[in-house]
C-alpha cells in the first residue's frame, strides 16, 4: 500500500489547479490520478478561445489554458498517473485504483480532493419518442469527434438544448460546413452565456426557439428528421405547434451532471439541487479530509472560477494534512436562500474560520431583472448589491468579508435574499 499526503482524483483544470496550490502551500507528497491519456480534462477538446481572461488576463483556447497548469505541475515535479481509473474511495481516505502498469493498487491519503468534473445527460434521461437510429450524439461527444478525432458527425444538424456546449457546437459545425437548422430549448430562457448566444447563434443566423423540445425522431438506420413542438408552462408539448426539420444529426446539450459515484462510496453527503457534495467554507465535504472543487462540486460557467475554487481546495487540503482536523461541524451555520437563488457554494460557514474574504457562488432559478441581492446576518442587512439581470445560465457571486462576521459574535442565521429593486 502506498501513502501520499494528498491524492487528487482528476487531472482536469480543477485537479491541476488544486495540485499547484497545495504545492505552493508547502505540500510535496501529492499524487494526481487521471483516467484519460493526458492531463487537461475536457479543455483539450475546447479549441475555441475565451478562457483565461480572469486568471491570466489574456484570451486563451482551452488547450492553451490547460497547458499553463500542466506546465506548473511539471515544473513542480508533482507526481501524476495517467490511464488510471479510481474504483473506490473509503471514508478513511483509502483510494483504490487500477491501471495497466500497476494493476490494482491502493493509496492511503492524508487528504483527498475530488476533481472528477461532470458528464452530459444522455438521451435516455429525456424520454424522447421515436426510433434509436445512428446520428444522435451528445454535444460533447460531437465536439471530441470534430476537434480531436477529425470526424464530422453529420451535415444537417438540429440541436436540442442551449447549454454552452450546444451553442459552441452550433458554431463549430457551421464552420466545418454543416447546416445547423435550429437550436431548440425546453426552457423559456437559454442555459448558456449571453456572449455565446450572440457569437455562436446570432452571428451565423442560427435560430433559437425557446420553450420548444423534440417530440419525435424519424429514421431507422440513420436520423432522417426530427419534429419539435412548443411546450406550455408545464413543459408539455402544445398540440398543433409541431414543426418538422429534415436532418441527419441530432446533438443533445441538455445539461451536465457532476460525476459523484465515487463521492457516494466515500459517504459524502450530496446536494439535491446541484447533485454535487455539500461543502463548508473550506470546501471540505461532510467527510473529514475529503475536499471537492470544480464541476464535480457544481457546474461552472467559466473555467477561471474552477481554477480559483480548486486553488482554495488545494490550500485547505494542505492545511488539513499539516494541522489535522480543521473543521468543527457543530459551529457550522447553513446559508439560507430566499427569493430566487437555488443553492450556494459553500452551503455552510463557520464564522470563526472564515478567511479575510470568502467568495460565495450561486445560481438563480429563473431570469430575474432589476433586483437587489442582499446578505442578512441575524436579520441585519450587511451587504447589498444591485443586479440588472440574473439568469440560470450565469453564475452569481458575493464576497463575504471577515469583518462582517466579527460584528456578530453570537451569529445564528445567515441569509442571502433576492429583493425587488
Amino acid at each position: 500500500m502506498e501513502k501520499y499526503n494528498i491524492v487528487i482524483i482528476g487531472g482536469g483544470p480543477a485537479g491541476l489547479a488544486a495540485a499547484s496550490a497545495a504545492y505552493d502551500e508547502g505540500e510535496r507528497s501529492i499524487l494526481i490520478l487521471e483516467r484519460d491519456k493526458e492531463l487537461g480534462g475536457i479543455l483539450n477538446q475546447c479549441i475555441h478561445n475565451g478562457f483565461g481572461l480572469h486568471t491570466f488576463k489574456e484570451e486563451l483556447t482551452g488547450p492553451e489554458y490547460a497547458k499553463r497548469f500542466s506546465d506548473q505541475v511539471a515544473e513542480k515535479k508533482i507526481e501524476y498517473r495517467l490511464n488510471t481509473m479510481v474504483m473506490d474511495i473509503s471514508p478513511d481516505r483509502m483510494v483504490t485504483a487500477m491501471n495497466r502498469t500497476d494493476g490494482l493498487f491502493t493509496v492511503q491519503a492524508g487528504a483527498v480532493i475530488l476533481a472528477m468534473g461532470c458528464r452530459e445527460r444522455s438521451r435516455g434521461a429525456l424520454n424522447i419518442p421515436g426510433y434509436r437510429p445512428a446520428g444522435i450524439y451528445s454535444a460533447g461527444t460531437a465536439q471530441r469527434l470534430v476537434n480531436i478525432e477529425g470526424y464530422m458527425p453529420g451535415r444537417e444538424v438540429v440541436i436540442l438544448g442551449s447549454g454552452d456546449i450546444g451553442l459552441i457546437m452550433a458554431r463549430r459545425m457551421t464552420l466545418e460546413g454543416a447546416k445547423v437548422k435550429v437550436v431548440a430549448e425546453l426552457m423559456p430562457y437559454s442555459g448558456g452565456l449571453k456572449r455565446n448566444i450572440v457569437q455562436c447563434l446570432d452571428d451565423y443566423g442560427i435560430p433559437l426557439k425557446l420553450s420548444h423540445t423534440v417530440v419525435d425522431i424519424q429514421g431507422k438506420d440513420r436520423v432522417t428528421g426530427v419534429t419539435i413542438a412548443e411546450v406550455d408552462s408545464s413543459n408539455k408539448p402544445v398540440p398543433g405547434t409541431e414543426e418538422f426539420y429534415s436532418c441527419d444529426t441530432l446533438l443533445l446539450s441538455v445539461g451536465l451532471l457532476p460525476e459523484n459515484e465515487l463521492s457516494k462510496t466515500a459517504g459524502v453527503a450530496l446536494s439535491r439541487i446541484t447533485n454535487g457534495p455539500t461543502v463548508n467554507e473550506q470546501l471540505e465535504t461532510s467527510v473529514d479530509g475529503i475536499f471537492a472543487c470544480g464541476n464535480v462540486l457544481h457546474v461552472h460557467d467559466l473555467v477561471d472560477y474552477v481554477s480559483e475554487e480548486a486553488a482554495m481546495a488545494g490550500r485547505n487540503a494542505a492545511r488539513f494534512v499539516r494541522e489535522g482536523r480543521i473543521s468543527d461541524r457543530s459551529r457550522e451555520l447553513p446559508i439560507h436562500v430566499e427569493g430566487g437563488p437555488r443553492y450556494t457554494v459553500p452551503c455552510t460557514i463557520d464564522p470563526a474560520r472564515i478567511p479575510e474574504q470568502l467568495t460565495v457562488r450561486f445560481r438563480v432559478g429563473s431570469v430575474m431583472k432589476n433586483r437587489y441581492v442582499s446578505v442578512y446576518l441575524d436579520g441585519e442587512r450587511v451587504l447589498r448589491r444591485r443586479r440588472q439581470i440574473m439568469a440560470p445560465g450565469e453564475m452569481e457571486e458575493l464576497v463575504f468579508k471577515k469583518s462582517m462576521f466579527e460584528a456578530h459574535p453570537d451569529l445564528q442565521n445567515i441569509t442571502i435574499r433576492v429583493e425587488e429593486a
